[in-house]
């Protein structure tokens, strides 16, 4: 498959799944022209790589797990040790999150109780 129809499957620009190649995180055969020749394996790989971003792993370790993921199962323990590690960082910033919203909605109570005062001082 292209690197077009695989930007479109994994919905990625080109320009991401060729930096996603320059790192390492990727690899992708060529076929005879020269040209990347991704297989259907590759989208979920990509996908994961993508949620992975977007829970805040470093791309430094993004790239360990890529570099032990293509080495093969042998290196499953150390793999499961990095997830296992950043569960325990997207666990953080739930709490964290959970924090800044309870402090919105109490903010947002605070305001709405504050109006709804107004209002009734002013009948």
């Amino acid at each position: 498959m292209t690197i077009g129809e695989i930007a479109e499957k994994t919905n990625l620009p080109e320009s991401t799944l060729r930096y996603y190649e320059k790192k390492g995180l990727i690899k992708v055969v060529r076929d005879g022209n020269g040209r990347r020749d991704y297989e259907e394996s590759d989208i979920e790989w990509i996908k994961f790589i993508r949620r992975l971003k977007e829970t805040g792993m470093l791309l430094k370790d993004i790239e360990l797990y890529s570099r032990l993921r293509y080495r093969g199962s042998s290196t499953m323990p150390e793999r499961l040790e990095i997830l296992q590690e950043h569960r325990k960082y997207v666990l953080d910033q739930q709490m964290k999150w959970a924090e800044y919203l309870q402090n919105l909605d109490d903010k947002i109570g605070f305001y709405k109780q504050a109006i709804e005062r107004e209002k009734e001082a002013k009948m």
